[in-house]
């Protein structure tokens, strides 16, 4: 059904209408004024009937097209789906539940049959998160809610939408903000309305959250296990943090937990038995919570007996050689050997020591760190060739690398060699004596020492930082201009300064697949004062432990494998390194490696690893993540028959907050810009009432606006040049 209509008042249209035939009667004059002329009567008929446009143009002429509904009219209901919902704060039947549930127990019910008696009803959950992704899918990596994305596809999926009522706790953090959504709500005349789900203040809870264990920790080593508390009360609370083995505790931890507060903690574990541990972190129930049941979390860690070797190099037996050396020949996880270059005596010799350097890289690959002292590189010393060595095991092989400058300034004698890249810091080699002091100094552990594994002493970050400033000093330091771009320092002179600040003694860098370290002073051996072997033994083991970390993340009988990021996120690209040695022990210079990635939904992808150059056995490929979950990545070289297997476990990005308040806000604003209603969980049942009596959605109208067409405008500008043509050709101007 059409018809036409004018948007004018009629006043405009009678005085319209007047003009009209006003312009008849001069049309009518000019032309029996010139003889009844033909041509002037052309002309005329011309100029009236563009009058006549003009006055209908002025007048606004519209056809309105009305398309009545043919299908009853929806109301979609959006459940938010997201994991924010799992959040444990709705009060139901007497207990606390989660907000996802008490959505599922309302949509269980016949809650929705007002509103089905008169609309459509079309229940839809939005951004749950994937039960598993698509081998081929790399997209929507991140599990999140779009709340503006979900509203805007009710509008566009539903012609006939009469209303939409949401489920949902209010957080958004992917996509537009959902008031855009509601803007195009109003601009149709539907309404939001909103339920939230959650309460906006947080039930009185404190809370556990997931332990951050590593993927496997070695016997007897003390493995540090971070995680995170959430108080959501307004007291403080002072308790012990329990790991425990099955039912035996054997770790604790004193907290202390302030009001309304998140902290991070972290429990040591030493583990004295091997295999795959399942443990489990508990704190008790404090006071009055609402929710008991988050105060414990489970985890695994795959324990191993592993032997490190470490070889240790120096010249002279100096005490920091000594105690080095007595601290690794104690440690149970350790199998040291010394190569003592004495510039008088010759090679040292005696138990663990060894005849000479290890020359070829089937000797020095088995070396998993090699703490290089006060040697130098050429007479009485290494040789090019065997720095070269060192170099290939730390870049290639991942192992470490502890250099430990001395007071005979050999560490010169490393620039402008293969060692040169691999020093974390920029030696000042004006002074290669080094900086000697008459008063006692200190190392000052910097922001990131203060928190790092390696300058751990005690869990507590600030009674770990009391226990630096307690340790005995040293009188030497190496002298160093600064740190090298890529390097972190942990520890600097606490005393000398210079144009770059305060001068670095204790620093990382990480170098290929292996990791470097620098120890500027001469005096850790000083720290046993007092304490004996407490600070010093358990340095050197954490040293040693980090620096060969990477290498043993999975290995078998002549095959190793490494991979970075140890914990890799969907998405990213994770590079695998093989280290693979023949029948004879040397490493491969020839042959085919091959891995197979096994993935969660059971694909399976099949590639060959390239051969590094160098001629270390190395073996590279790369695997993007594409699914979240645990991995199976097989690696062999059929030739040599070495064959290792190992998982992989991908995370998923997840910006999704667990026991965050509600965001009533955002759901205020979408309600009131598109002119609905938001209620909590007790309104629900009065805002159906509501929703279920609203009038139906009026009828499409199509208008047609002719004034505004463009060809009706090109038709008035062709008229109009038409007439004034026929003027000029008639000579009328």
């Amino acid at each position: 059904m059409s018809h036409w209509t004018f948007a004018s008042s009629p006043l405009l249209i009678i005085a319209a209408f007047l003009l009209g035939m006003l312009s008849v009667w001069f049309s009518y004059r000019i032309w029996t004024g010139n003889a009844r002329s033909r041509q002037i009567m052309a002309l005329e008929i011309f100029r009236l009937i563009i009058i006549i446009m003009l006055l209908i143009t002025l007048l606004r002429p519209e056809r309105i097209q009305t398309i009545q509904w043919a299908e009853e009219p929806a109301v979609v209901v959006l459940n938010d789906a997201s994991g924010s919902m799992t959040t444990r704060d709705v009060i139901y039947t007497n207990q606390v539940v989660a907000r996802q549930e008490w959505i599922t127990s309302k949509l269980g019910t016949d809650a929705l049959a007002p509103i089905q008696k008169t609309s459509r009803v079309v229940v839809d959950a939005f951004d749950a998160p994937p039960e598993q992704e698509k081998p081929e899918d790399v997209t929507n990596l991140i599990e999140g809610t779009d709340l503006n994305q979900a509203l805007e596809s009710a509008l566009q999926r539903e012609s006939n939408l009469k209303a939409v009522l949401v489920l949902t706790d209010g957080d958004w953090n992917l996509g537009d903000s959902p008031a855009l959504a509601a803007a195009q709500y109003r601009n149709q005349s539907i309404p939001i309305f909103a339920v939230q789900v959650g309460r906006e203040s947080p039930l009185p809870d404190v809370e556990l959250s997931a332990v951050s264990a590593p993927a496997y920790g070695l016997m007897g080593e003390q493995i540090s296990l971070p995680f995170h508390l959430h108080n959501r009360m307004q007291k403080d609370f002072k308790f012990k943090a329990l790991l425990k083995d099955g039912e035996e505790i054997v770790a604790e931890k004193e907290v202390t937990l302030p009001a309304a507060t998140d902290l991070q903690e972290t429990i040591v574990w030493s583990p004295q038995q091997v295999g795959e541990r399942n443990l489990t972190l508990e704190i008790p129930v404090q006071g009055d919570e609402a929710l008991t049941d988050n105060n414990s979390a489970e985890f695994k860690v795959n324990v191993r007996m592993e032997t490190l070797k470490v070889l240790v190099i120096d010249s002279y037996p100096r005490w920091e050689y000594r105690y080095l050396r007595n601290a690794l020949e104690r440690d149970p996880g350790v199998d040291m050997s010394c190569l003592l270059f004495h510039p008088q005596t010759g090679m040292g010799g005696g138990r663990d020591y060894l005849s000479s350097f290890p020359s070829s890289k089937d000797l020095i690959a088995p070396y998993d760190v090699i703490f290089l002292g006060d040697v130098g590189v050429g007479e009485n010393g290494l040789s090019t060739e065997d720095v070269t060595l060192i170099r290939g095991l730390v870049e290639q092989q991942a192992g470490g690398l502890v250099l430990m400058p001395g007071r005979r300034g050999r560490h010169t004698t490393w620039l402008e060699t293969p060692l040169e890249e691999l020093i974390p810091v920029q030696f000042d080699t004006s002074r290669p004596e080094g900086i000697a002091l008459q008063n006692e100094a200190q190392l000052a552990l910097t922001r990131l020492g203060s928190g790092h594994w390696l300058t751990r002493f005690d869990i507590s970050a600030e009674r770990n930082a009391e226990l630096w400033k307690q340790l005995p000093g040293f009188y030497w330091s190496t002298a160093v201009e600064k740190s090298r771009p890529g390097s972190e320092i942990l520890a600097v002179h606490d005393s000398i300064r210079n144009n770059w600040g305060r001068i670095p003694l204790l620093a990382i860098r990480p170098f290929g697949n292996g990791k470097v370290l620098f120890m500027g002073t001469d005096s850790a051996w000083r720290w046993r004062r007092g304490v004996e072997d407490l600070y010093h033994y358990r340095f050197w083991s954490q040293v040693v432990r980090w620096m060969a970390h990477q290498r043993h993340i999975s290995q078998d009988e002549g095959i190793r494998l490494t991979y970075t990021p140890e914990k890799p996120e969907i998405g990213q690209t994770v590079y695998l390194s093989a280290i693979v040695m023949d029948q004879s022990g040397y490493p491969l210079q020839e042959g085919k490696v091959v891995a197979s990635i096994t993935t969660p939904s059971g694909g399976r992808e099949t590639f060959e690893m390239q051969a590094e150059e160098g001629g270390w056995g190395v073996f590279r490929a790369s695997m993007e993540a594409r699914q979240s979950g645990m991995h199976i990545i097989e690696v062999q070289s059929p030739e040599e028959n070495r064959q290792l297997e190992t998982r992989l476990e991908v995370l998923r990005p997840v910006v999704e907050k667990i026991g965050k308040p509600a965001r009533g806000d955002v759901l205020d604003e979408i309600t009131r810009i598109s002119r609905g209603k938001k209620v909590d969980t007790t309104g629900l049942d009065g805002l159906i009432e509501q929703i279920s009596v609203l009038p139906e959605p009026k009828p499409i109208e199509i208008r047609f606006r002719l004034w505004a067409n463009p060809f009706w405008g090109a038709a008035l500008l062709g008229l109009l040049a038409f007439y004034w043509i026929g003027r000029k050709y008639f000579g009328l101007v």
